[in-house]
This record gives structure tokens, C-alpha cells and sequence, in this order.
């Protein structure tokens, strides 16, 4: 077969059912040839930002490799921002990036550049092609590589007259691989056994392998309390448990201070602890006996030493150790119950404080944080790109269903809006929240075309604040000439104030203003009715002006 039909063979027996993307005169051959290809659906963004960023919220709830075509060296640039995200979260996606013709390349033609040399710091690999034979093994190696823990984002640079070569190329199979098994798991578990005071620290990795239920059986059978990893990406333990203790927070010092009141630790499929602001000295406490799990070998030992450290299959290895525990911990109940009274106070002393602050706009960060927990409907995803009301919100939240919560530690903004759309797109039947900060959400305010385009029935509450709140508040932290004289420079995004409902209906999605606390939950409610997109403007105290 040619090499573009090859191309589309190879995307649907490596399970792709749409392609993502933003076309150029290098993508061409692949948009003609779609034409003939109706299983293969294309979706359209009007940026390759939120083109990727729709990919990696496809692929988390769908569970499979997502594909995006990007066009040459401005797109992939462009599409750099999801590139990282998707690769600190470990999305797998396969990017196929039109190249310049070859015949005229080395004339440094335009739209022309190393597009290899601009992913490669963004993604697993970077390859181009220059053969029409080589494409198909190419392609394969990339579904491959983009699914092999740890997972994330290959690049395929294809110039674009090597689709159109009237080439006849062999396509190979495709390869079933078998994962490692579980790790042996009897010596850790006898450490974990002797513990007086035992924490389990949940990462996304947990979440990825489908393995929350295994770590629930663990963490009951030791009474330990149980801490997300800085800034998680998804649900990795039930976070209505009674054991659930709450995030880290992304500092060295904090995670220090809370480890300090254990003597060993279960840390299960998280990188290293990735700290957001400095602070001196290690994130774990000396003397804290640590067993670490994760399915990459290279994550065992990275940052800090462990006593134990086991490699495999997490789910297979969770439930190993939770057989090895079993009955070996008689103090465990006793504990999970003492555990379980202090988190429920503690929450209860949140939501407290959360409703007391109810009252009409512009919101308390606590209670706008709270309407929207406390509106979602029943099986709700929350996609979630808002710095600072994101925070409350995970301390008000009760998710128990994993895949309930979706986040990016990447950091790139602009990723919620297009994440959101993917996320829905792949979860048909579950309504989709996405909550955005207003600065976030300038980035990708492309991607709400593409919602309304597709007619995607997702949420997305802004939560305008008019400024980059977590700037403000760092420096103040710091007490510098910000602080001091109530001035900081660049933070400000008024006046003119951002007009979100305007913006939305510039794209097509209909928008409302909450005027209360009470109105915006009851709007979050209404994600359950939505049959196309709808924008939910939720104004919030600036700085200084609320809690």
C-alpha cells in the first residue's frame, strides 16, 4: 500500500478513532485522504495548544495512545506548551508533524525548520523520516514507545511529499507486549507491618495503572493515613476515605514537616515529589524507612533512598503486598478509626468555613470553590486549570471514582479549556466541569470554538478574578517591594476587565454570569442537562479583598 494509506492503516490498529488537529499545505495529502476515511474523524482546534491539549484529555479518559497532526515547524512549536504537559503527566500520544517537500529542503524553503530538534526536549522522542519505506516502522516504534511506561508524547516529522510517493511500503503487525509482572513484595511488607506510624503517599502512577482499589486494600490493612502527591493529576486514592489525608503541597520544607510524624512511608507511582518553590533542604525527613513502587525502574531511589524498592506491575504488586499484610497489623483498625475522626473534623471544619463565606458575587475564593464541589453531578468529571481556587477546591471535593478529577502537573497553561473538550469527547455520558482561572483559561480560549463546533456539552466555569492571583500572593510570602507598598507590576488583568460571556459568544457558547454562590452551584448542577457547551462566568475577590 502507499505510504498514506499505510499511515491511516497503522492509526487505526493501533486503536485511534479521531485525529486532532490544525491543518497546513504539509498536512495536504493526510486531509485528502481523510476524505476517504470516515472512520477516522478529524477534529479541528484553531490553535495547536488547544489541539493538544484535546488529545491529552482524550487520551486519559479513553485509556488509549491519541494521535495529532501538527503542521511543520511554527505548529510544533505551537503545540510545544501541550507537548510538556503531556509528558510530565504521561499521556500517550503520537504527534505526525508535516515536513517542508524534501526535493527543495536544503534550500531552507518556509515554514521549513528542525522540527526534531524543537520536541526533542518536549517529548520521549523525536524522529524524521526520510524514507517511504521506513514510515511504517516508524509509526509503530511511536505508538510503542508513546505507550511504554513511563508513557508521553512521540514525535513523527513526515515531509509531505513522502505521503504523496506512489510507493508501495509493507506494513508490519502490530506487537502485543506483556508488562512486568508484580515485584515480590514479602520484605517490604514485613517493614511496613513493624510501623507504629505508617503514610502512604498515593502518585498518579496509581491512577494510570488502575490500581486505586489495590491501594485502598493496602493502606486499610496497615491504618496508615494516605496523602495525594503534590499537584496530582487524577484520582489515586478515594479522597472521601476516612484514611485520606489530603495533597502535599509542592515545597520541601512542608513535606518534611508532614512526613516527620512517620516512621515509614509507602510512596506508590509518583515522581519524586516535584517541589513548585524552593525551599531548603530534602523533601523527606531522616530516619523515615521508605518502600517505594512504581512500574519505571529509573523513579526507584531518583531522590531520596528507600529501604525497599519494588519494580512491576502496581496493581499486581498493591495487591501482593495487601496478601502479605493481611491480619499481620492488629493495631490497624484501631488506628484507621482515630485516623478517620481527625480528617472528618478537619473537613467538616472546611466545609464550615466554606459556607459561612456564601454570598453574592464577586465570591470568597472558599465559597466559589465549594459551589462548584458542592453542584457536581452525580459521576462528574472535573477537569481543573485554576491556580489558586484550584487549591480549595481539592480540599472540598469528595471524589471516590477514579478518573473523576483530571489535572495537568505540567504546568503549561492554556491546557483546561482544549482538555476539557478532549475529556468529554472520549467520556460520552458523564458530564464534564472544567474550573479555570481567567488567566489560565486566556491561553486556550481558542479551544471553546472547537466546543461549540462539535457540540460538546461541557461546563467551563471561569473563575474571574481579574489578575494573576498566585503571583500576588508568592510575593508577598516573600515581603518585598510588592508587599510593602501594595504594587505589583504585570499582575493586573483590569482594567478593562475580561468580558467572559462576550468571549464565549465570540466562539459560539452561551455564557452566564453567577451572581451568588448559590447560582453558581446551581449552574455546576445543570452540567447533568447540557447538550452543548456552556460558559459559567464566576466573578471572585481580587486580591486583598476576601480570604
Amino acid at each position: 500500500m502507499r505510504p498514506i494509506e499505510a499511515l491511516l492503516e497503522i492509526a487505526r490498529d493501533e486503536g485511534v478513532t479521531r485525529i486532532f488537529g490544525n491543518p497546513g499545505t504539509t498536512e495536504l495529502p493526510l486531509m485528502d485522504a481523510l476524505v476517504e476515511a470516515p472512520d477516522l474523524p478529524y477534529v479541528l482546534g484553531l490553535q495547536e495548544a488547544s489541539v493538544v491539549a484535546m488529545a491529552d484529555g482524550y487520551a486519559r479518559a479513553s485509556h488509549r495512545t491519541s494521535m495529532v497532526s501538527l503542521h511543520v515547524a511554527a505548529g510544533v512549536a505551537n503545540g510545544l506548551i501541550g507537548m510538556l504537559n503531556a509528558l510530565r503527566s504521561r499521556t500517550p500520544m503520537v504527534i505526525v508533524a508535516g515536513q517542508q517537500d524534501r526535493r527543495h529542503l536544503l534550500q531552507d524553503p518556509m515554514l521549513s525548520g528542525d522540527l526534531v530538534g524543537l520536541a526533542s526536549a518536549a517529548t520521549k522522542q523525536a524522529v524524521e523520516v526520510r524514507h517511504a519505506y521506513d514510515l511504517p516502522i516508524a509509526l509503530r516504534r511511536a505508538f510503542a514507545l508513546a505507550a511504554r511506561p513511563p508513557a508521553g508524547p512521540v514525535l513523527v516529522s513526515v515531509p509531505m511529499d513522502l505521503l504523496e510517493e506512489d510507493t508501495e511500503v509493507e506494513v508490519p503487525a502490530r506487537s502485543p507486549v506483556t508488562g512486568p509482572g508484580a515485584a515480590e513484595a514479602g520484605a517490604a511488607a514485613a517493614l511496613l507491618a513493624r510501623a507504629e506510624r505508617p503514610v502512604v503517599i498515593a502518585g498518579d502512577g496509581v491512577g494510570r495503572a488502575g490500581a486505586v482499589a489495590d491501594l485502598v486494600a493496602v493502606a486499610e490493612r496497615l491504618g496508615a493515613a494516605v496523602h495525594h502527591q503534590p499537584m496530582n493529576d487524577g484520582i489515586d486514592f478515594p479522597t472521601g476515605h476516612p484514611l485520606y489525608a489530603g495533597m502535599l503541597a509542592p515545597r520541601n520544607a512542608v513535606i518534611r514537616e508532614t512526613l516527620a510524624a512517620y516512621d515509614a512511608a509507602l510512596i506508590v507511582g509518583c515522581h519524586a515529589f516535584m517541589p513548585h518553590h524552593y525551599t531548603p533542604g530534602p523533601a523527606v525527613p531522616d530516619g523515615l524507612a521508605i518502600v517505594q513502587v512504581d512500574e519505571d525502574p529509573a523513579e526507584i531511589g531518583r531522590n531520596f533512598a528507600v529501604r525497599h524498592g519494588l519494580t512491576g506491575d502496581l496493581a499486581g504488586t498493591l495487591r501482593a503486598l495487601a496478601g502479605h499484610l493481611d491480619g499481620r497489623v492488629p493495631s490497624a483498625r484501631e488506628r484507621a478509626k482515630r485516623l478517620g475522626a481527625g480528617h472528618a473534623r478537619a473537613r467538616h471544619d472546611v466545609d464550615a468555613a466554606a459556607r459561612a463565606a456564601y454570598g453574592p458575587s464577586p465570591l470568597d475564593p472558599r465559597a466559589a470553590a465549594h459551589a462548584v464541589a458542592a453542584g457536581l453531578p452525580e459521576g462528574a468529571i472535573v477537569v481543573e486549570e485554576a491556580i489558586t481556587i484550584g487549591l480549595r477546591l481539592r480540599a472540598v471535593l469528595r471524589q471516590d471514582r477514579p478518573g473523576s478529577y483530571v489535572h495537568t502537573v505540567g504546568g503549561g497553561l492554556g491546557w483546561g479549556i482544549g482538555a476539557a473538550v478532549g475529556t468529554r469527547m472520549a467520556a460520552r455520558g458523564r458530564p464534564v466541569v472544567a474550573v479555570l482561572g481567567d488567566g489560565c483559561a486566556m491561553f486556550g480560549v481558542q479551544g471553546l470554538w472547537s466546543a461549540a463546533r462539535y457540540e460538546v456539552p461541557v461546563a467551563f466555569v471561569v473563575m474571574n478574578n481579574g489578575e494573576y492571583r498566585t503571583l500576588k500572593d508568592t510575593l508577598d510570602e516573600g515581603g518585598g517591594a510588592s508587599a510593602k507598598h501594595g504594587r505589583y507590576i504585570g499582575m493586573d488583568l483590569a482594567p478593562p476587565a475580561l468580558d467572559w460571556p462576550s468571549a464565549a459568544r465570540l466562539f459560539g457558547v452561551d455564557a452566564v454570569r453567577a451572581g451568588s454562590a448559590d447560582e453558581l452551584r446551581d449552574a455546576v448542577a445543570g452540567a447533568k442537562d447540557l447538550s452543548a457547551p456552556l460558559l459559567i462566568e464566576a466573578p471572585v475577590t481580587g486580591h486583598g479583598e476576601g480570604s
